[in-house]
């Protein structure tokens, strides 16, 4: 991570979001580096409660064993698989064989959503996450990951519009908890412009987060954008100050 660019967002973030969350990021490697490396799921284990150890401050590895969900597996990377009858489970179900989630209306739907959705191949054995406070030079995120309150969130988004001529500078795919924090803003790190990713819509996965919040996952390059941006956009205004002063303080930086 470019020298000094920790010790920036550190300070502006207190500036102009003061007692909100640090973000949490990712980034995948070859083997576990200063980070726990989770033990292998017993059962049914949905990422999103794991990074609330994040947000908390440990720092912890991801290997393909240590997923506890077919879906997280496949949105991280580690398999191209989808469970069996995927597009009943999503669906309506089978009935006397598996309940739906009826987050699609019907099977067919399903399928001609899977024909659109990309997916990717993790770079790496491992995926880890940690805070933005307990990064290291040596570290190098590929996706900045915030946890909002609304308005927090509208900060957010209008960072991220801040600097773009067109409306679509942050998109909201459908999809479960953990694409719209890492398979989504992957994918568009390697596109040639990357959109920031609102999610946490999965409802699902929302009992591991607090009843007020979405997340907003930001490509690395985009993220360092907004962050230059920070000192001269409407964060500066007295119609941000307005807002700030009313942010919730959550978990507070160790």
């Amino acid at each position: 991570m470019e020298t000094g660019i920790k010790q920036q967002f550190l300070d502006l973030w207190q500036r102009y979001f003061p007692g909100a969350d640090w973000p949490i990021v990712f980034y995948y490697a070859q083997e576990v580096r200063q980070a726990e490396l989770v033990q292998p799921a017993k059962g049914q284990r949905c990422l999103i409660g794991d990074l609330n150890r994040v947000r908390r401050g440990e720092s912890l590895a991801f290997n393909k064993d240590a997923v506890g969900c077919s879906g997280g597996k496949r949105y991280l990377g580690f398999t191209q698989d989808l469970r069996p009858n995927f597009e009943y489970f999503l669906s309506c179900g089978i009935p006397g064989e598996m309940e739906g989630e009826r987050y699609k209306k019907s099977p067919e739907l399903v399928r001609e959503h899977l024909k659109i959705q990309h997916t990717f191949k993790a770079p790496e054995p491992v995926i880890i996450f940690k805070r933005w406070d307990n990064l290291l030079e040596e570290d190098q995120p590929l996706v900045v990951i915030f946890y909002a309150s609304a308005d927090l969130l509208a900060g957010l988004f209008t960072l991220a519009n801040y600097d773009e001529p067109n409306n679509q500078a942050v998109i909201a795919p459908f999809g479960s908890g953990c694409s719209a924090i890492v398979h989504y803003p992957y994918v568009e790190y390697g596109s040639e412009h990357p959109r920031a990713v609102l999610g946490m819509f999965d409802v699902s996965a929302r009992p591991y987060v607090s009843a007020d919040v979405l997340t907003l996952a930001v490509p690395w390059t985009k993220f360092t954008r907004m962050l230059g941006n920070m000192e001269e956009s409407f964060l500066i205004t007295q119609s941000w100050t307005k807002l700030h002063s009313r942010l919730p303080v959550r978990y507070k930086a160790s």
